[in-house]
């Protein structure tokens, strides 16, 4: 029982691993720009890693325009 529960388990991680590996290929199906609209509440430190990513370009290496908005927060009160 204990053999078969490790051939198992082995199997399973086998499986994983490898849909994983293929399920994350960086295969271009669409070569067009992709625009994606980030709508954020208020200029933050929070948001520093996407600040630098734009900066540096790391989007349009990817093909993803970043539309990047300011918004106004909505305050919503329920009874």
């Amino acid at each position: 029982m204990r053999k078969k529960l490790k051939v198992l388990t082995a199997l399973l991680i086998s499986t994983v691993t490898a849909i994983s590996m293929f399920g994350c290929g960086n295969a271009k199906t669409n070569e067009g720009k992709v625009t994606v609209r980030l709508n954020e509440v208020t200029r933050s430190v929070f948001y520093a890693p996407m600040y630098v990513a734009m900066s540096e370009g790391f989007f349009e290496e990817n093909g993803i325009e970043i539309d990047l908005q300011t918004g106004q927060g909505v305050y919503i009160h329920l009874r």
